[in-house]
């Protein structure tokens, strides 16, 4: 593997602009790309340092060395497999429905599956996707623009009232900056409606895609509606779905008056410092007993996740000598290598040729989802971990 070395620095906190942030905890050595790769061996994998610092004033805990986004974005490695995010795009989709104008803008498309699903359900409304690396196509009602969403960016479309995203905001480097962007193209009374993750639950929970080279920041809801009314949006709705996300509908009108919040500097500074060592503390003592629990199993040993929940894991010092293969349900990720491993990706139906399998399973919400599959369909002599 290389290491990377042409970082973009961010010195400076995302909320205040101050240079004082505080040293938590720097990860060597981490995969810049959480996705997969198709080349044969890990030679050519680019590694990073990914340290985290935290503001003493906002509690906001951050990346200072971040990934160029045509680097951190090589491949579309995210196809929103699975009953979970089957039952999140239906719900973002309704929300959708129940509160936009006009046409539509989605930033950051990914799958298309959300494009297809507001578009079966509004059958007039014309939408444009921006998404650099798009894993499906155009339609007669869905067109897609091969980039990255900038201040460069223009919409060339009076119809287009509606700006959408799902899972994409808290990808962005600079959210002062994007949300200010993205209020100046809307019109008047133009809406800006999206689904964010519950970084807060996620994160307390010690999920490990909750921050990484892609989330830079631990950018709770607290933080996001902060930056909302800085950038001049007003909040018309906000939904919580189930401990996953949260929906947003807000609207540019610039005859409202700007929301004064104010910040708890010891609260939120001894809160986010406690809960990211707590964090850090509970993977390191979690992963030397998988370790343990491997060494002296007798079993067939698989990872689940060909994703940042597995180089998570495998950072924290997760021995792999013993594991035959990363299982991942996921078409994109099935027959590659997960990247900064040699581990090739096998779909979780290769259980069925194991009589005694062991799979390590930290996927945060989608454990039940997964082991579920594997007892019910696949093999039911399996033991998770």
């Amino acid at each position: 593997m290389k290491k990377f070395k042409n970082y973009i620095n961010r010195n400076e906190s995302v909320v205040t602009g101050n240079q004082n942030l505080e040293h938590l905890y720097t990860f060597e050595d981490f995969p810049v790309f959480m996705g997969c790769s198709s080349e044969e061996n890990s030679n050519n994998d680019l590694v990073a340092d990914m340290t985290w610092e935290i503001d003493p004033e906002t509690g906001i805990i951050q990346l200072t060395k971040l990934i160029p986004m045509d680097i951190l974005y090589m491949d579309q490695h995210m196809d929103a497999t699975g009953g979970t995010w089957t039952r999140y795009n239906e719900a973002l989709s309704n929300f959708i429905i129940d509160n936009y104008n006009g046409d539509i803008l989605e930033i950051g498309g990914g799958s298309g599956k959300l494009a297809k699903l507001v578009t079966s359900k509004s059958k007039k409304t014309e939408y444009t996707v921006v998404e650099p690396n798009p894993a499906f196509s155009e339609s007669e009602r869905i067109k897609i623009k091969k980039e990255f969403f900038t201040d460069k960016f223009k919409i060339n479309d009076d119809k287009i009232k509606t700006i959408t995203l799902s899972q994409v905001l808290e990808h962005v480097y600079d959210p002062r900056l994007f949300l200010k962007n993205l209020y100046n193209k809307l019109p008047e009374n133009g809406l800006f409606i999206f689904g964010y993750p519950n970084l807060e639950y996620l994160f307390s929970n010690k999920f490990t895609n909750a921050i990484n080279f892609e989330h830079t920041m631990l950018m709770t809801d607290f933080y996001l509606d902060y930056f909302l009314n800085e950038a001049g949006f007003k909040i018309l709705k906000k939904v919580d779905y189930e401990n996953h996300s949260h929906f947003y509908s807000v609207i540019k009108d610039s005859s409202r008056k700007k929301i004064n919040i104010e910040f708890n500097m010891d609260l939120l500074y001894n809160k986010y410092k406690s809960m990211f060592n707590e964090y850090i503390n509970y993977h390191l003592k979690m992963v030397k007993e998988l370790n343990d629990l491997v060494e002296n199993s007798e079993s067939q040993i698989f990872l689940f996740g060909a994703h940042i929940f597995s180089q998570y894991l495998i950072s924290f010092g997760l021995k792999t000598d013993k594991i035959l293969f990363i299982l991942d349900n996921s078409p994109l990720k099935i027959g590659k290598r997960l990247y900064g491993t040699n581990i090739n990706v096998k779909s979780p139906k290769v259980l069925k040729n194991y009589s005694n399998p062991l799979v390590i399973l930290k996927a945060g919400l989608y454990n039940k989802e997964i082991k579920e599959d594997i007892l019910n369909n696949i093999n039911s002599n399996t033991k998770f971990i």
